[in-house]
């Protein structure tokens, strides 16, 4: 069986066995990330799933991130939360990373929610602060379309105009500025990790253009879009780039930051859930 081939298949395979633990399909799928998994609170929920149960899924092997499927609803509509992601840096390959993506979207799922916690180069940015992803710079290894092209899923060449909708920034601007609740927005840019960047990478990061910098999400994004999803993206600054600041990151005060900034991002998600 080609590669192509066994990604189509393992994820239907996967697809199926989720759907017959709940009786509809869930209108959106949101991915939890590093210390924003309290958002599981606000979801009334009807099924948890640990990944070790579920079908061809890898586990997740960083703390704060549980490892689990939570089915429920949030707002008055059926979601599927990923309580913890997959990351590069912890061996996965690409294919594995993006892997439930391409479950969500043979379960019928074609909208994706997206969370992180990312290190602020923006000189106008502050820990705590909250940032809406409006497009993101691939600096990622590996690219999670390298390879041959499974046509059912999506084109050979995809256009990437528009990786985050903008109708649902729309909507979450919008409802924050009627609302009285500061946010900012920007370029998130990928890289590897594990490590923290160096003073010299920020720098680098910001002269590219990117007003955030992260270790997830654009593969992520990259295969949601592949597939036609809508995604909406949002960061929490848990750390500034600064000659000033470098020397206090570490994954406590990442989680601890991003901790704070957790009701913020909570209303959030859950009234563009509400209202898109």
């Amino acid at each position: 069986m080609s590669e192509v081939t066994n990604e189509f298949e393992m994820s239907l395979e996967t697809a199926n066995f989720l759907k017959k633990q709940i009786n509809y399909i869930p209108e959106y799928a949101i991915v939890l990330g590093s210390g924003l998994g309290s958002l599981v609170e606000d979801i009334k929920v009807e099924k948890e799933i640990p990944y070790k149960e579920i079908p061809n899924f890898p586990v997740s092997t960083v703390k704060g991130h549980k490892g689990s499927l939570i089915f429920g609803e949030l707002n008055g509509k059926k979601v599927l939360a990923m309580n913890g992601r997959f990351h590069y840096y912890e061996g996965y390959n690409m294919k594995q990373v993006t892997f439930p993506e391409r479950v969500f979207w043979q379960m019928g799922i074609r909208k994706l929610v997206v969370s992180n916690a990312s290190g602020g180069v923006n000189r106008n940015f502050n820990i705590g602060d909250v940032m809406l992803i409006k497009d993101h710079i691939n600096f990622f290894p590996e690219h999670p379309l390298r390879g041959p092209n499974d046509e059912r899923f999506g084109p050979r060449f995809v256009n990437m105009s528009e990786p985050y909708s903008k109708k649902m920034l729309q909507v979450v601007r919008s409802y924050a500025a009627e609302n009285g609740i500061k946010i900012k927005e920007g370029t998130y840019l990928g890289l590897q990790g594990p490590t923290f960047e160096t003073l010299a990478e920020y720098t680098m990061v910001r002269n590219m253009g990117g007003d955030a910098v992260g270790m997830s999400t654009v593969p992520e994004v990259i295969v949601a879009r592949h597939m036609d999803m809508e995604v909406f993206g949002i960061s929490v600054i848990t750390d500034i780039g600064t000659a000033e600041f470098i020397e206090e990151v570490n994954h406590q005060e990442v989680l601890k930051a991003a901790k704070a900034a957790e009701p913020i991002v909570r209303e959030l998600v859950g009234k563009l859930v509400e209202l898109y």
